[in-house]
């Protein structure tokens, strides 16, 4: 492999590893949504995180006078109050984890194929195809939770929480967390990991491709007539 397509399809498995790790940490973060609450007994701090598995919020009502807890209730996919965007977060973006992971473990296959020359495998381009095409599914799928919950921050809708959750109807203003953020810069590092991996050529179709008849060599037409 020539060290420039070499150098390219490294940096394409370096994204890919490093996109689908920050979209596995956007999964786990609390921080979707960050509401301000300023009407809340509850809510000490005022602040409260809406997440992809559930809400939590800083209290001293609900532990012992003096100290200070982080309160959390768990977000149920079937849950009658969970809106569309969370259960889509909750079902996609874990989705996207799985797809994610095929592409990298078929990014390392085409790697080692293309590095040892193994003809005899699979062609090596249709492997670079197919992992940039699982890169490229899987940001698909981590793109629409984050942007749906993007658009729900922007355009201010609340949640019904239930009564334990200690949440109100509705905060005073919203804004975006670092787990959208996150979830983001994870779904844009496998589209760029995926364009890459699309668009790799090997060696041997450059060459055809560039020289499509073969050419006599001087030298040895020189010796024929010797």
């Amino acid at each position: 492999m020539p060290l420039k397509e070499e150098g390219n399809s490294l940096c394409a498995l370096w994204l890919a590893c490093v996109g689908w790790t920050l979209t596995a940490v956007a999964l786990g973060l609390v921080q979707w949504r960050v509401w301000l609450v300023s009407h809340s007994e509850a809510i000490s701090s005022g602040v409260a995180w809406v997440g992809v598995w559930r809400t939590c919020f800083n209290s001293r009502t609900v532990a012992s006078p003096g100290f200070t807890v982080m309160h959390c209730s768990r977000i149920g996919l079937t849950e009658e109050f969970t809106p569309p965007e969370i259960a889509a977060a909750q079902v996609l973006m874990m989705l996207s984890l799985l797809v994610g992971l095929c592409g990298n473990a078929g990014g390392v296959y085409a790697m080692r194929n293309a590095c040892f020359g193994l003809d005899e495998n699979p062609p090596i381009r249709l492997c670079f195809v197919a992992t940039g095409a699982l890169c490229l599914l899987a940001a698909g799928m981590s793109s629409v939770p984050v942007i749906w919950n993007l658009s729900s921050v922007a355009t201010n809708r609340t949640i019904r929480f239930p009564p334990e959750f200690k949440m109100p109807a509705a905060p005073d203003s919203q804004h975006v967390g670092c787990g959208v953020v996150v979830g983001m810069v994870g779904t844009v590092l496998m589209v760029m990991s995926g364009v890459i991996f699309c668009t790799y050529r090997s060696p041997v179709s450059r060459l055809l491709h560039r020289s499509p008849q073969g050419t006599d060599n001087p030298a040895f037409v020189l010796h024929e007539h010797l």
